[in-house]
């Protein structure tokens, strides 16, 4: 998924936009597929790692040490909460959004308290990506 500078998929990235990595953790391989589309509409913004479980998600995370991490709450085997919660302090500088399809005030309230950055229903998938474009973009100039 990664993609290199350079590479013809990525337009050769001439407008010197400094590639930024995005890490997905989703159950749903529909949904994994989607959250990649919608990522690859982003110029510069590539899908560094997916995982489905917490184990590989923490490993993938602090391996790739992406920008972002979009973050399910139910995974395979755990809770995308235990991922926050393991890896948070180990990757300072990645904001996590946390993507759900539970969402109420006490999930919310639960993720920000223990270091997600945003919390989006699964239903606002074009604001998360039009969030990392933005901020992708105002870093970027």
């Amino acid at each position: 998924m990664s993609r290199a500078p350079g590479d013809p998929h990525t337009g050769g990235m001439e407008n010197n936009v400094t590639p930024r990595g995005v890490f997905i953790v989703e159950d749903s391989r529909i949904v994994r597929e989607r959250l990649t589309s919608l990522m690859g509409e982003i110029e510069g913004v590539s899908v560094v790692g997916e995982a489905d479980n917490p184990q590989d998600a923490v490993d993938g995370i602090l391996r790739t040490r992406p920008d972002w991490v979009l973050l399910d709450i139910q995974l395979i085997g755990g809770t995308g909460l235990e991922v926050l919660l393991r890896t948070r302090t180990q990757v300072p500088g990645t904001r996590f959004i946390v993507l759900t399809q539970l969402d109420n005030a006490q999930y919310r309230r639960i993720c920000l308290q223990d270091g997600a950055d945003y919390f989006f229903e699964k239903t606002q998938t074009t604001a998360v990506r039009d969030l990392i474009a933005g901020h992708h973009s105002r870093k970027a100039t």
